[in-house]
């Protein structure tokens, strides 16, 4: 029998397992034929200078996993017929010759750029707050709070419907910020969670849901992995035409009505309070859903926000969404659904079929965080701040308009985005950028009809970004819009 040298892994814990792992390694690269005898422990333990019982416990493992076998007081043995795992012999013939063949029966488009939206040098991510203004070091005090002084009993399975105290206290804020009093509260793992919920909960395949021609590919995507079918309405200037949404749900016996009022996603226009009216009357006398998705409340500027649709439901059929990914950041997973007492069974149900509860200690985290008030001083500080990014983008936009590059855009009460009609060159615009670290959002990615685009639309988110990147950012961007109107 040949001499027998191992390279060991360091990493690998505990030292037995180290030698296995290496055994494997050499019959799998062919160094070990099938039927091979291998070194007694004795011989192996002196090569590798090692103690003898640490081999004798990795011939074990390997024989226990179906690689080596043991002939009584004589060997061990590599086994003739290798398991599955060796999917290549040395001689480079596959054991399985073809790869294997998912049932992937569901398939939506790929929403991830070629990397993360923070990592790009220039972020104009329309709803990514600035990570970097986060305050970790104050928020880890009330992580370690809720360490230290844990509720035993949200760390277990019951009460899915979130932590008490983080229910009490995002009831009492939303009642204050929000005017919603009417509603039951239910934590969730952000909207996105609560969008597939709903869809799964109270759509079946077939139903129609009525949405914004211009709107969220995420949530349309939650619609339909329950096999409803999107209906586009018409939308204004200033919102959706309440005359086709009538027409449709009459035609199309429309079940729910997708909308983000308050700052349209993406063109940011608010929905009028007549318009908002129209629809809930138009609900209630056909037994129509709404689901209203309020992404971004807290950040508005030049006056109060409007009410959200729920705050007004005396029928109780709207549902209500929030999250915490803008104010504290996307990773957070934490958001709600305020929704009539009446689904809340049924809600809860379900979610324990996929996912049962968010994360309790966070939850407490952010409950001591908003007691101490020290989550309302945050709010203030970042709507401060993303005021004044508001003005600086303004004032840029401004002084390239006057530079002699034709342009519109629409300017929002509030919220973390514009939406600019640069008047063509939208896609060229966005190969740019993704070549010069820019990341913007073009109107192709929110057309449910795509052949609709028309190519001349983009989405400049200005909250994750400080004045003067913001300027540097939009010079570039501007730069290439001025080249391709000479």
């Amino acid at each position: 029998m040949k001499r027998l040298t191992l390279e060991l892994d360091s990493s690998i814990r505990p030292i037995y397992l180290r030698v296995a792992s290496a055994i494997r390694s050499a019959i799998n690269n062919g160094q070990l034929k099938p039927s091979e005898v291998l070194p007694s422990a004795r011989e192996l333990a002196k090569i590798q200078k090692i103690n003898r019982h640490t081999v004798m416990s990795a011939y074990q493992e390997l024989i226990a996993q179906g690689w080596l076998e043991s002939k009584e007081r004589k060997n061990y043995s590599v086994v003739a017929s290798l398991p599955i795992e060796m999917s290549q012999a040395k001689s480079d013939q596959r054991l399985i010759s073809d790869q294997f063949d998912w049932p992937v029966n569901r398939q939506f488009e790929s929403l991830s750029t070629t990397k993360p939206t923070a990592q790009f040098e220039y972020n104009f991510a329309g709803g990514m707050p600035d990570l970097s203004l986060f305050p970790f070091k104050e928020f880890k005090y009330y992580m370690n709070q809720s360490l230290l002084n844990p509720n035993l009993e949200n760390l277990g399975y019951g009460n899915n419907q979130g932590s008490l105290s983080f229910l009490e206290q995002l009831k009492t804020y939303l009642r204050r910020a929000r005017s919603i009093t009417n509603k039951e509260i239910i934590a969730v793992n952000g909207t996105q969670e609560a969008l597939f919920l709903i869809a799964q909960l109270l759509l079946k395949s077939g139903d129609r849901v009525a949405v914004e021609p211009l709107g969220y590919r995420p949530a349309w995507n939650a619609f339909r992995s329950a096999g409803a079918e999107l209906v586009a309405l018409k939308q204004h200037a200033k919102g959706i035409n309440t005359v086709h949404l009538k027409e449709q749900i009459i035609e199309k016996n429309i079940k729910l009505i997708y909308l983000t009022p308050l700052h349209q996603y993406p063109t940011t226009v608010t929905l009028p309070l007549e318009e908002r009216m129209a629809i809930y009357s138009l609900a209630v006398e056909h037994n129509v859903m709404i689901v209203e998705d309020d992404y971004d409340h807290e950040f508005h500027y030049d006056s109060q926000p409007l009410a959200p649709m729920a705050a007004n439901d005396p029928n109780g059929q709207v549902i209500y969404l929030a999250s915490f990914s803008k104010i504290m950041f996307p990773g957070s997973r934490i958001g709600c659904i305020a929704v009539d007492q009446s689904l809340v069974p049924a809600l809860l149900n379900y979610r324990a079929v996929i996912n049962h509860k968010p994360n309790s200690l966070v939850q407490e985290a952010i409950a001591l965080w908003m007691k101490d008030g020290a989550f309302e001083r945050h709010l203030r500080k970042m709507t401060k701040i993303y005021q004044q990014r508001r003005q600086g983008i303004v004032e840029a936009l401004s002084h390239f308009k006057q530079s002699g590059v034709d342009f519109d855009y629409y300017l929002p009460a509030g919220g973390m985005a514009l939406w600019l009609d640069i008047k063509g060159h939208a896609k060229e615009l966005e190969q740019f950028c993704l070549s010069n670290d820019i990341y913007i959002q073009t109107e192709h990615q929110f057309h449910l009809d795509k052949q609709n685009n028309r190519n001349r639309f983009i989405r400049l988110g200005f909250a994750a970004m400080d004045c003067q990147r913001l300027v540097q950012g939009l010079t570039k961007i501007f730069e290439f819009l001025n080249s391709r109107e000479k």
